[in-house]
């Protein structure tokens, strides 16, 4: 039986390494003659070596993780102008341990296993942000596929992107009306609609290098041989469809890919699991909202002031997976992420907790998966990353928009366009918009809580249409069927 290795490079953030260590696991569950070789970067966040961790352990005997040696990261500087840069330097200062990795696992395939049933290392699958090493790829003689850890929409923006650079190399300029600045519109393929500017993710009007970083990303996106993307036709059905045009790539729409396992977390233990589970229990069917924004997600005392007052005005059951904003980064340490809040009485207003009693329970980490699939909830106060998305779509839990960083502005629109959440904010952006105000809050909060609205009725059917995807017959099943006869014909 000939049998196949892929080695994967995920970018070692932890929204990007878990769903990439999740469709490994799948892929590998799918096919017994795949194994996988996880390489892994040395990052910041003690987050990351757990998951890493356990991933080795599910699977010993398919998937293997390899710890790369640290390198120097790139300067701190460069994060305060753009993540983006930070990230693509980042990647680029592994280039070397990476190739090595991958010439080691080549040459030892190839002097221990003979006859038929060897192991041939058949590509690189690389995550969206590792995209410049197809040229390791190229260079080994190996094709290369991208793992997109978004949707078929942000697809779209890069490759608007890649073309509008061609034609105009200049960074997008954000409008400004109070200049007199439009608002302008992008014809975004994947969009059904003109895609205004404000909703564009913040490294498109970068001019410290933001922008560059990015475009560069995307133009390598053309020389893969394949890019699967976590959606599925029934949530994106125009988007899909728009690159099924033999244009670029072929892609493959896999999602949901999802960790349906509470991931390991310094903070969570079994006794405050087990506390937050017991609250949910003893509150009705669809009564409690959910507010969680990331994990790097976080406000200020007086954005954390209306929250809670807009929370006490609508009358409804919450949870509130509260955290603090981390501390400008000035080492290694310091870029580690959230610091989790454990006083939350100090940032809240007078009285708070005692008026509400309980009606809401706060916390700093949640275990997000179990908590949006408890009976007890009923509405999700999201920043609307692409995991916590798919999170609560296949739960059935309809979404308040509320975008803080990256892309998230770009999935709040997508949402809205599809019909499939609340909108309460489109575009606003950490750290330089103003306060949302108490009311606001209070009416997001009281549209998703609507029994009888139709995102809530929209939502729960996308959650059956979610799950058939991924099971035998569905759309996701097939496209990683079509994937594995595709990669199998390049090997």
């Amino acid at each position: 039986m000939k049998k196949v290795e892929l080695i994967f490079v995920p970018t070692p953030g932890v929204g990007h390494l878990v769903t990439t260590g999740e469709f490994a696991k799948r892929l590998v569950h799918f096919d017994d003659r795949i194994s996988v070789t996880i390489l892994s970067m040395k990052w910041f966040s003690g987050l990351v070596d757990a998951y890493t961790e356990s991933l080795a352990a599910c699977q010993p005997d398919r998937i293997q993780v390899i710890q790369l040696p640290q390198v120097d990261p790139p300067s701190l500087d460069l994060l305060k102008l753009s993540p983006e840069v930070f990230i693509y330097e980042f990647i680029l200062s592994y280039f070397g341990p990476v190739r090595n990795a991958v010439r080691d696992i080549m040459s030892m395939r190839s002097t221990t296993d003979s006859g038929s049933g060897s192991t041939r290392v058949a590509g690189l699958v690389l995550d969206v942000f590792c995209a410049p090493m197809v040229d390791i790829a190229t260079e080994l003689g190996l094709p290369s596929y991208i793992y997109l850890t978004t949707s078929a929409a942000f697809f779209g923006l890069m490759m608007y992107l890649t073309t509008r650079h061609c034609q105009n190399s200049s960074v997008l300029e954000y409008p400004k009306p109070e200049t007199g600045n439009m608002d302008l519109e992008h014809l975004i393929p994947g969009f059904v609609n003109p895609v205004p500017s404000h909703v564009l993710p913040s490294f498109v009007f970068n001019k410290d290098g933001g922008y560059t970083a990015f475009v560069k990303i995307a133009e390598k996106l053309r020389h893969a041989k394949g890019i699967m993307i976590n959606t599925f036709e029934e949530l994106e059905p125009y988007g899909v469809n728009c690159f099924y045009n033999g244009q670029n790539p072929p892609i493959y729409p896999v999602g949901p890919v999802i960790s349906l396992n509470s991931l390991p977390h310094p903070e969570l233990d079994q006794v405050q699991r087990d506390k937050i589970m017991k609250w949910l229990d003893n509150q009705p069917e669809s009564s409690v909202v959910y507010l969680c924004f990331g994990s790097l997600g976080s406000h200020g005392p007086p954005q954390v002031k209306e929250i809670a007052l807009g929370l006490e005005q609508s009358g409804h059951r919450f949870f509130w997976s509260l955290h603090m904003p981390p501390p400008p980064p000035s080492s290694k340490d310091d870029a580690a992420g959230t610091v989790h809040y454990k006083n939350p009485e100090a940032m809240l207003p007078e009285g708070f907790l005692e008026r509400i009693q309980e009606r809401g329970m706060i916390c700093g980490w949640a275990p997000q998966v179990e908590v949006l699939s408890h009976k007890a909830v009923g509405g999700f106060v999201s920043h609307c990353g692409w995991n916590s998305i798919l999170e609560s779509l296949w739960c059935g839990v309809p979404i308040v928009t509320w975008p803080m960083h990256a892309e998230q502005q770009l999935n709040a629109y997508l949402m809205k366009e599809l019909g499939l959440a609340v909108v309460m904010k489109l575009d606003f952006r950490s750290g330089t918009s103003e306060v949302v105000t108490a009311d606001e809050i209070e009416e997001g909060v009281r549209q998703v809580m609507d029994a009888g609205s139709e995102v809530r009725k929209k939502v729960k059917e996308l959650a059956g249409m979610a799950r058939k995807a991924v099971t035998n017959g569905g759309s996701s099943f097939n496209s990683i069927r079509r994937f594995i006869e595709d990669m199998m014909g390049n090997t």
